[in-house]
């Protein structure tokens, strides 16, 4: 027998080894894997009918076949254009705000020294997280209303005559939108730059110390470089969750006076796909939004790969 057959045979069993080593690990690796394939891949035949004139009562096979008819009424309904630009606006503004927020407030939760402070305020920031959206909006419609506290402490230090409501002012909305999710959020995404905070080496700090940097000056040479990796990674993931600005904060919030900048894409294919039973110009939009955001991420990444910075492939 040769050496290579020998060397051959002796990895095999190696690796059966290792295969009845992790044979758990493998096991839950397969369980989500099943998981995935039935439900994120196989609903993708449905699909389909965004290029048919899909109807219930005919299935796919007997619904008549319209090419590419869909997406072109889609895009020449200017209602489809305008909450394509408010998505992408409000996609946008969560974004920098959400995650520049995080950034921010995990900085700060580091430089506290005190323990016990830090655990309090880690607790609470990651409160709201685990609130449905229902509450939250009714937090901010009882804040905001023109018998809330906003209109009330704006109208003690003059800064209005009469209350405002804030709700019928279109200019308004998404900035409400945003702080409503810099609110919920930022402690719970503020979690992961933490965990690479403290894995940064404390000696850097010490040494930093002794040649007389002071707090500004180790935050800014030696925490943000440490977790830039961490910052690069999220925001190219994030990238791609631009044009998921949401639907339980719109809807819940959103209301005839402020409807033109209210409506998104996922409102958009409940009222066609739900409401109005067109199932196909629903699955169209929901398509539209898909390809976007892998485009987003391509190009993301790309950008990353010519900076030198960390990528997702």
């Amino acid at each position: 027998m040769s050496t290579s057959v020998k060397v051959k045979e002796k990895r095999e069993k190696i690796n059966w080894k290792e295969v009845k080593k992790q044979k758990v690990l493998l096991i839950w690796s397969a369980v989500f894997v099943i998981y995935g394939t039935i439900f994120c891949y196989l609903p993708l035949f449905g699909w389909l009918m965004a290029f048919q004139n899909y109807k219930p009562k005919d299935g796919f096979i007997h619904s008549t076949f319209v090419g590419m008819a869909k997406f072109k009424q889609l895009f020449l309904d200017d209602g489809f254009i305008r909450v394509i630009r408010n998505t992408l606006a409000m996609g946008v503004i969560n974004l920098v705000s959400t995650f520049v927020m995080a950034i921010v407030f995990a900085i700060l939760l580091n430089e506290v020294k005190s323990r016990g402070g830090k655990k309090m305020v880690q607790t609470i920031s990651y409160l709201p997280h685990f609130l449905s959206w229902i509450i939250v909006t009714c937090i901010l419609h009882d804040a905001l209303s023109s018998t809330g506290i906003i209109n009330e402490l704006l109208m003690k230090f003059h800064v209005l005559e009469d209350p405002l409501n804030f709700f019928a002012y279109p200019k308004y909305f998404w900035w409400i939108v945003a702080f409503a999710n810099v609110w919920k959020e930022t402690g719970w995404n503020a979690i992961i730059y933490l965990s690479a905070i403290t894995a940064i080496d404390t000696t850097l700090y010490e040494a930093a110390a002794i040649d007389g940097a002071g707090r500004w000056g180790r935050i800014k040479y030696i925490t943000l470089p440490g977790i830039k990796p961490t910052i690069m990674i999220l925001l190219l993931m994030n990238v791609g969750n631009v044009l998921n600005a949401g639907f339980e904060v719109q809807y819940l919030l959103g209301n005839g006076l402020v409807q033109s900048v209210s409506q998104t894409i996922d409102i958009y294919v409940l009222k066609w796909g739900i409401s109005q039973a067109d199932y196909s110009i629903g699955t169209a939009a929901g398509i539209f939004k898909s390809i976007v955001s892998i485009i987003l991420i391509v190009i993301a990444n790309q950008m990353a790969k010519r900076a030198g910075e960390e990528r997702l492939f």
